[in-house]
């Protein structure tokens, strides 16, 4: 009984979490519910067993996001003004066509779980097939057979996105540039210093470890990548990285280093011989492997790039 009322009361704060999000008239009170939605749905997914979308939720759709929309509201602040202040400016109160629109959503929702509740048993449990074609993956984890082997035309698009994503910061830079960080944020504070020699290392490792876990426990590139990039959202925001008016060649490679080697070796699959990403006997662990490793690094970087706002990165270590 404890366990349902919890799940209840998670369910019923999900929606209300939601709910404000879109409707709070604040837009920094918005960036803060939909923080605290995301780290609502990472514990559904973990209520749900889900560990490995659960570390992606809370790295990427709370973490690094809610950095990225805190960023973007300190941007849009103009001489102490809140943006939300000049937007609700002669904004229309709520009409009949408002209520109506939220009527007819709902029912949508309701049409769209009443035909899930209807849609028969599927013929094959896909949970048992994976398991039962698990030795043939590479891997010994579920979730990344799924992502890298017998669902990787999903994981290669979701790269390409994040791909395109930066590919239009960088069609836009010359007419968006980044602000640098204070100087006296860079120089005159040892707790920051401190806490970056720290933190570095460790995020690094913990990084590292989701990657090697990621062939047999929750974890992989996305989650990896996350962390990484972490590490240089809290370099940028201390100064220690700024943005550059220009990205060099090397950091344009190693942008697509993880969708040019996923691509490669899909097509190399096809030259010998196979079908689109169905990789070779005897060279799956190892594929998966470099494959894992070039995205972590690509992601940590695209990340990154997107929440400096800017086409490349300079270090300024003091």
């Amino acid at each position: 009984m404890m366990a349902w009322a919890f799940d209840a009361l998670l369910a019923a704060g999900l929606l209300w979490l939601g709910w404000r999000t879109i409707a709070s008239p604040s837009l920094f009170k918005a960036v803060v519910l939909f923080i605290v939605l995301g780290l609502l749905m990472t514990l559904c997914w973990a209520r749900l067993g889900a560990p490995d979308v659960a570390l992606a939720e809370a790295a990427i759709g709370t973490g690094l996001t809610g950095a990225l929309l805190l960023n973007t509201y300190r941007l849009l602040l103009t001489d102490g003004r809140p943006p939300e202040d000049r937007a609700l400016e002669g904004r229309p109160r709520a009409t009949v066509f408002h209520l109506i629109l939220a009527l007819l959503s709902m029912g949508l929702v309701g049409v769209l779980g009443w035909a899930l509740l209807i849609l028969p048993e599927p013929a094959v449990d896909l949970g048992v097939l994976v398991q039962m074609r698990l030795d043939e993956s590479g891997v010994s984890h579920p979730v990344t057979a799924v992502l890298l082997n017998f669902r990787g035309y999903d994981t290669l698009l979701e790269v390409a996105v994040l791909l395109l994503a930066i590919l239009g910061v960088w069609s836009v830079s010359e007419t968006i540039t980044a602000p640098q960080t204070p100087p006296d944020l860079i120089y005159d504070s040892i707790l920051i210093s401190a806490l970056i020699r720290l933190l570095v290392p460790l995020a690094t490792l913990i990084a590292g470890y989701l990657l090697w876990a990621g062939a047999h426990a929750p974890g992989g590139a996305f989650q990896a990548g996350a962390v990484l990039a972490a590490v240089g959202v809290l370099l940028r925001l201390t100064g220690r990285i700024q943005p550059a008016p220009v990205a060099p060649a090397w950091l344009r490679s190693i942008v697509a280093l993880g969708l040019g080697v996923f691509s490669a070796v899909a097509i190399g699959a096809l030259a010998l011989g196979g079908n689109l990403l169905e990789y070779p006997q005897g060279w799956v662990e190892a594929l998966i492997v470099t494959i894992e490793s070039c995205l972590t690094i690509s992601i940590a970087l695209i990340l990154t790039l997107l929440f400096s706002g800017a086409p490349g990165l300079q270090r300024h270590w003091p």
